[in-house]
């Protein structure tokens, strides 16, 4: 496995990120691997190379670059779930960070992606965890000629009340789309999870929603209180069967 740190220039600053991929065999199919609210950190940075080890270039972004380098975000992570305050500066940036910002972050990521001699040309994979469940969608519509293979994991913000909610413009996706939520999951209540499907059959969308029974939002992250083996090793079968199907 071969990983760098690079920066990618966007309209609002300079983006750090994360790549990966496999030390030969390449030019490889590209994912774009978009974090879960508490940002970019080593136990997300092995989940990107898990991926890459299955055969793929992959692209992980901090998402907070406006507001700091990562690490360096305003909020001590260890403590976010014993302390409100540390908390709320959590939620402020994952708030801050919309997916109309996402999405224009989006294109000079495609265009790094192009200049890579080991990440292949045409169609681009996408996962997002969490808070990025939104984005996942919103990029899947606003670049639907690239974005093949779309995974959300727990994701938050898919569907809500906002004229921009991102299942608003679910229509405009052609690639394969995959929702995969928590059964007990406070961020996504029971009537999210009747109504999103809903959403996407009227979308048209080319979709699975899949709701993974006794688990909590965040089963798929090792280092989790809520972490589930079992459940975290089918999110990695659909995910890479997903971009199997549609990138290779």
């Amino acid at each position: 496995m071969l990983e760098f740190e690079t920066i990618i220039d966007t309209a609002d600053g300079k983006m750090d990120s994360f790549v990966c991929h496999p030390d030969e065999g390449g030019p490889f199919p590209a994912v774009i691997f978009y974090m879960d609210a508490p940002g970019i950190r080593e136990e997300l940075r092995d989940m990107a190379r898990r991926i890459g080890t299955a055969g793929y270039f992959v692209l992980m972004p901090n998402m907070y670059y406006r507001h700091g380098t990562e690490g360096n975000y305003g909020f001590d992570r260890m403590r976010i779930r014993e302390d409100d305050k540390e908390l709320q500066t959590m939620f402020d940036l994952m708030n801050d960070t919309t997916p109309e910002k996402v999405s224009a972050d989006t294109q000079p990521m495609l265009e790094f992606l192009k200049g890579q001699a080991q990440a292949k040309d045409g169609a681009i994979g996408a996962v997002g965890y969490c808070m990025s469940g939104q984005h996942i969608v919103r990029v899947g519509a606003d670049y639907p000629e690239e974005m093949a293979a779309l995974a959300s994991y727990y994701g938050v913000g898919i569907q809500t009340e906002e004229a921009n909610s991102p299942h608003l413009s679910a229509d405009k996706i052609k690639g394969e789309l995959y929702l995969a939520f928590a059964s007990e999951d406070d961020y996504v209540p029971p009537p999210l999870l009747q109504s999103i499907p809903e959403e996407m059959e009227k979308a048209g969308v080319n979709y699975r929603v899949e709701i993974y029974p006794d688990t909590n939002h965040g089963f798929a992250f090792p280092q989790r209180p809520a972490y589930n083996k079992p459940a975290a090793e089918r999110h990695w079968e659909r995910m890479l069967s997903l971009f199997e199907r549609n990138l290779k």
